[in-house]
């Protein structure tokens, strides 16, 4: 597969099989992210990968009881409101594997270099046959001090980016998507 072929065949992926990704593939894809730029180089990634099904639904649960009392403050939340409340809704979608990008500490463009590493890994798992998403309902629990200490990262660190990772047992269809909206073209 080419770039041109990854980049439009590339789906957010919500139904996978149960197997697990291999640690070989999974360091192959965190090597495809360390290549994104970054702003002054600082390369300032940190990974966690999750690959604790138990583990992964305990998280689940916890985002949900989060999003659920934060719906109030949160349009988007309030239209997901059935859902979340749904006891066999995973926030994972079951996926075998979540990788967490984030940043030890964050900067004026830390957030920008970690959803460039994650565009680069979902690139390079469409590319070995693996289906990806980002999972934005789960920041916050990933963000809290008991989650950050299991995970191992620094208090002052923060998760940006969790994607999901796995073998899709469907492919989505492709979505339309509008023409470039060009505001200016200055010359």
């Amino acid at each position: 597969m080419n770039l041109t072929e990854a980049i439009s065949a590339r789906r957010a992926v919500r139904s996978f099989t149960a197997r697990q990704v291999d640690d070989a593939v999974v360091r192959s894809l965190l090597y495809a992210a360390v290549q994104a730029p970054s702003a002054m180089n600082r390369q300032p990634w940190l990974f966690s990968i999750v690959q604790d099904l138990p583990r992964l639904e305990r998280y689940s649960d916890r985002a949900k009881t989060m999003l659920l009392s934060q719906m109030a403050h949160d349009p988007k939340t309030k239209h997901y409101e059935e859902t979340l409340r749904t006891d066999a809704f995973n926030i994972f979608y079951n996926a075998p594997t979540l990788v967490v990008i984030g940043v030890a500490e964050r900067g004026a463009y830390t957030d920008a270099d970690c959803w460039l590493a994650a565009e680069n890994l979902m690139l390079a798992a469409c590319d070995a046959g693996l289906g990806s998403c980002c999972v934005g309902f789960a920041v916050g629990v990933l963000n809290t001090p008991e989650v950050k200490a299991e995970l191992q990262w620094p208090p002052a660190g923060a998760a940006i980016a969790p994607l999901i990772l796995g073998y899709p047992s469907e492919t989505p269809p492709a979505v339309a998507r509008a023409e470039p909206r060009i505001v200016s073209w200055i010359r």
